[in-house]
């Protein structure tokens, strides 16, 4: 039964490890940029755009080009803040992956 006992409290550490994780990531914030530069694109936790830069010398360029780079950084950013999720998924389980034998976590 203590083994049973063990693995409960080791669930309910994960569990509040899970969640302060959840609450470090929804404040995680990425920047990606494109153009040398040019633009900028800032992405919070769950990929809301918080801030996007534009350097006015793009201003006169074809809209295409501008939209081009902004894809391109947001991309970036997107990737970013992938990274930063996973890295913070994996610093709240690590050690516990002798939880249960063959358990693997879901990332």
């Amino acid at each position: 039964m203590t083994d049973l006992t063990k693995i409960m409290q080791q669930a309910q550490e994960m569990q509040a490890k899970m969640q302060e994780a959840q609450a470090k990531i929804e404040e995680t914030e990425a920047e990606g940029i494109a153009g040398a530069g040019l633009v900028s694109v800032t992405l919070k936790g769950k990929g809301e755009l918080v801030a996007i830069t534009i350097d006015p010398s793009l201003m006169s360029d074809e809209a295409e080009i501008v939209e081009d780079l902004v894809k391109a950084a947001h991309r970036e950013a997107r990737k970013n803040l992938d990274q930063a999720m996973e890295n913070a998924m994996k610093e709240a389980t690590a050690g516990f992956g002798g939880m249960m034998p063959g358990f693997k976590m879901p990332f």
